[in-house]
């Protein structure tokens, strides 16, 4: 990429801007988002009727997406749903806005998912996204191992291009992603205090290995979280947006020793690192 201008200052590489808690004020949303200096999101897909949606809201504001089946939607896909997958990636190869194949994985954390079930489907996205020369964006929940393992065999020991999101593994699972090419995703989750683990991979990981991201309206940060007990008691959980990564990244570099700066331009550099498209969209 080109190094002769200053990066936007933030990226969100994981937002799930179709979700319902969006519906009544989805377009406001986005405005705020802008304004509070994030300049590109990158809208994730969990299942074929979310594809045209995630495509429709990014085209609309600007941002990004990637298409995929996420895991916790495999027990309704079928072999028709990867056809259909490889007929999306190969009418929308030329837009540029789609920039990877996701959110795919594997989740051994939710029970009664069909583990099996769940890697055939993964493993069949990866060999699309071999074949459009795509990114990809990766759904890590007690699952690294088996990740790497898929990502090892249809790579065929090849790098890959993309994000481990949310990642929240080991050190030597971390590293094991970053050599294979991946990037890692941080997010609201290590603005928790308790999380020592991963507030420790947060800053001690290599710089170029972590893209920021929220997850929205998933994985609230610690500001906006609400335990049951206070939910029961009248409090509202906080809703959480993509306005929020400046804070999120303004807490992770802190971990870091870093100004929120020069946090926010390494990780939008690495999200280009990540996913190659979203050069031309800055």
């Amino acid at each position: 990429m080109r190094h002769d201008r200053r990066m936007p200052a933030w990226i969100d590489t994981h937002v799930h801007l179709d979700a319902p808690e969006f519906d009544a004020d989805r377009d406001a949303v986005r405005t705020a988002v802008r304004d509070a200096g994030v300049a590109l999101c990158v809208l994730q897909s969990i299942d074929a009727r979310s594809w045209p949606v995630v495509r429709a809201l990014a085209h609309r504001h600007g941002d990004a997406y990637a298409l995929g089946i996420h895991p916790l939607f495999t027990p309704a896909a079928t072999a028709a749903d990867i056809d259909a997958l490889e007929r999306e990636l190969a009418s929308r190869r030329d837009d540029p806005r789609l920039v990877a194949v996701g959110e795919i994985g594997l989740d051994y954390f939710v029970p009664g998912l069909d583990g099996a079930r769940q890697e055939e489907i993964y493993r069949a996205q990866l060999r699309l996204a071999r074949r459009f020369d795509l990114p990809v964006v990766l759904h890590v929940r007690k699952s690294s191992d088996r990740l790497l393992r898929a990502l090892r065999e249809v790579g065929g020991g090849q790098p890959w291009q993309g994000i481990a999101h949310a990642f929240n593994g080991s050190r030597q699972q971390a590293e094991a992603f970053i050599d294979l090419g991946l990037k890692l995703g941080f997010g609201g989750a290590a603005t928790f205090e308790r999380a020592l683990q991963l507030r420790r991979l947060a800053a001690e990981l290599p710089l170029d290995a972590i893209v920021a991201e929220t997850d929205s309206p998933d994985i609230p940060p610690q500001w906006l979280y609400r335990t049951a007990a206070e939910r029961a008691a009248g409090a509202a959980q906080g809703r959480n947006t993509p306005a929020e990564l400046p804070r999120i990244g303004a807490a992770l570099a802190g971990l870091r020793g870093l100004t929120a700066d020069a946090f926010a331009e390494a990780t939008a550099r690495n999200a280009v690192a990540a996913l190659p498209r979203l050069e031309a969209l800055l």
